[in-house]
């Protein structure tokens, strides 16, 4: 018996349900807009937006969505800044004096003055006992009064010589001897008052005295030892450091004696310095000279004190100023470095900000400002971001607030 297909009524049905459905749906899409109607836009179009967005105060449509952060700008204009350039140097004594004994085989009978202590010249460091250059001073006095009575008994002799020298009482030889016994006599109270000289000066050097003012750096005496040779203290002439600065050599021909320099220590203190002299010749190996530059005060004629800022031995930049030129410039806090690159963010008329790559040349230190250099990528009088940069993203919105506001924190996503 041949097989009969046959096809169920319900199954007919839900097909002519789906078709009608399908059909419906292609007409509306199909269908003409009204001549009064507008056509429908996409939800995320700019013109939604904009139309969504009401009307700011200054007509113009106000940004939609919530500010990120709150922050302060800037405009960015020219400022005069330094041509200077850079270099890396060590911190050392301008002179550094040593004292030693000048009399040997004596006891330390005290010690006046410590490390880091200033002194000033003509002061008592240190004494020796002198109890036997004293015994030997009086020696010596002694010797000089007998050579005193000696030279008088001959020089009367002398001239008891020479009075009678015509009349023959005296022979000639005798009148000779008496002469000479007069020079011996005069010969011997010179020495013996050169010896006491000699044991005088050797009582004032039991008084280890500072032959200049300064800083004392080193003391190798102590009480109770005997003096030998060497230093018993070293001290910085004056108290004066200087820095000497590594320059290349094609900046060296830059630098002339007089020229102003900033120098700053590792802890961040700032001081003047003055080129004293240029190194009259350049490092084979390094292909730098060296310049030793004064340091001084931040005051003009003031003399820089040595303290914990600035120490012998430390490792200090400097730079080497040279005048003034005209650059655009920003504050430092409105540069942010991403990914080895400058960037600011420029503050737009819908209150987003866009992110600038830029060139950055010369930067001032903080006491001038602190303002970076923009060689590309901004123009003048630009609108950008100077605290709060750090924490922005390209095209987020912010607040904006007059300069001394803090920025607040970024608002939560």
């Amino acid at each position: 018996m041949p097989f009969e297909r046959r096809t169920s009524p319900k199954l007919l049905a839900l097909v002519a349900v789906v078709l009608i459905a399908l059909g419906g749906a292609g007409w509306y899409a199909l269908r003409p807009a009204a001549p009064n109607q507008p056509a429908p836009m996409p939800a995320d179009s700019p013109a939604s937006v904009t139309a969504a967005a009401p009307a700011s105060a200054g007509g113009r449509p106000a940004a939609a969505g919530k500010a990120a952060l709150t922050v302060t700008t800037v405009l960015v204009q020219p400022a005069a800044l330094a041509l200077n350039f850079s270099a890396n140097g060590g911190v050392y004594a301008w002179q550094e004096a040593g004292v030693g004994a000048e009399v040997q085989g004596l006891r330390v009978n005290d010690v006046r003055v410590d490390v880091g202590q200033s002194v000033q010249r003509g002061q008592v460091l240190a004494t020796f006992a002198a109890e036997g250059v004293a015994a030997d001073v009086a020696v010596a006095r002694a010797g000089v009064a007998e050579a005193q009575a000696n030279a008088a008994e001959a020089l009367a002799n002398g001239e008891r010589a020479r009075s009678l020298q015509n009349s023959g009482a005296l022979s000639n030889q005798q009148i000779q001897q008496m002469l000479s016994a007069e020079q011996s006599a005069r010969a011997r109270l010179d020495s013996a008052r050169a010896a006491l000289d000699a044991q005088l000066v050797r009582l004032k050097n039991t008084q280890v005295l500072a032959p200049d003012s300064g800083i004392i750096v080193q003391r190798n005496v102590a009480v109770g030892t005997v003096a030998g040779s060497g230093d018993l203290f070293r001290f910085i002439r004056q108290g004066r450091l200087e820095w000497r600065a590594e320059v290349t050599s094609s900046e060296l021909a830059r630098v002339q004696p007089g020229t102003e320099v900033q120098v700053l220590a590792p802890g961040g203190a700032v001081a003047r310095g003055r080129v004293r002299m240029v190194g009259p010749t350049v490092d084979a190996q390094t292909r730098a000279g060296l310049v030793y530059v004064d340091l001084l005060g931040m005051q003009a004629g003031e003399k820089l004190a040595l303290g914990a800022a600035f120490r012998p031995g430390m490792f200090a930049k400097g730079d080497f100023v040279f005048g003034n030129s005209s650059a655009l410039t920003v504050p430092q806090q409105a540069v942010v470095v991403r990914d080895g690159f400058s960037y600011c963010f420029v503050l737009g008329s819908d209150g987003r900000v866009a992110q600038r790559k830029i060139s950055v040349g010369r930067r001032s230190s903080a006491d001038a400002g602190g303002v970076v250099e923009v060689l590309g990528g901004l123009e003048p009088g630009a609108q950008v971001v100077a605290t709060g940069a750090g924490f922005l993203n390209d095209g987020d919105l912010v607040k904006v607030v007059q300069a001394g506001a803090a920025p607040s924190a970024p608002s939560a996503q």
